[in-house]
């Protein structure tokens, strides 16, 4: 199987970025919700996509409106994460190709088909009070069932370097996401985790 790709998300700093470009990480993630504690806002998000370099650049809205959609990718963003509410029609509007849709998971979950045309979904753990950015993990084995059925998926919530080798050998995923997983405090990454993360991603499978 070929390695499993790797999106570092919430990047709020330069030295960070530069960092998870140096480590060769797929995807890097910049959010664009207002009431994250790593929001970027317009102007830095600019900064980024320009600095990012070699690597897929990923922006991140909650029941964005199109035309911030159609901003950030006239910047520079490969693909948009709609991690809100938003239907496979506005999806569709984008361009499905850009879309990796998050879906929140409890204690199961229904995936539409038609969803497998977009680039990919990710899959993270629901809570009442934020989307996104928990730090929680939820069954992996309803990840897994996802995967079993066809779609291409980005695992999230609650993966560190402790856990993310036993999380890609038992789900398979396209991808694996960390965020509050690789930082020392919201928005702020810890160098030393983020080479441990690569290294356990890079393990995950070679034994």
């Amino acid at each position: 199987m070929s390695l499993v790709k790797v999106k570092f998300c919430g990047i709020t700093r330069e030295e960070d970025l530069r960092k998870a470009v140096e480590l060769g990480v797929d995807y890097v993630g910049f959010i664009m919700y207002p009431k994250s504690p790593r929001w970027v806002g317009w102007e830095k998000l600019k900064h980024f996509l320009s600095l990012s370099e070699g690597v897929k650049k990923v922006v991140v809205f909650v029941n964005p409106s199109y035309q911030e959609v159609e901003q950030a990718l006239s910047m520079g963003a490969d693909f948009v994460q709609l991690h809100g509410e938003e239907s496979f029609e506005f999806a569709k509007a984008i361009g499905l190709d850009k879309v990796i849709k998050a879906l929140r998971v409890k204690d199961s979950i229904f995936v539409d088909d038609v969803w497998k045309k977009a680039h990919a979904i990710l899959l993270d753990t629901y809570s009442e009070k934020a989307y996104g950015g928990t730090g929680e993990s939820f069954d992996w084995k309803i990840a897994k069932s996802v995967v079993d059925a066809g779609f291409r998926v980005f695992l999230s919530g609650g993966l560190n370097p402790e856990n993310v080798s036993y999380a890609i050998r038992l789900v398979k995923p396209y991808a694996v996401d960390v965020s509050s997983g690789i930082e020392s405090s919201p928005g702020i990454k810890d160098q030393r985790k983020m080479e441990a993360f690569i290294h356990a991603v890079k393990n995950a499978l070679k034994d």
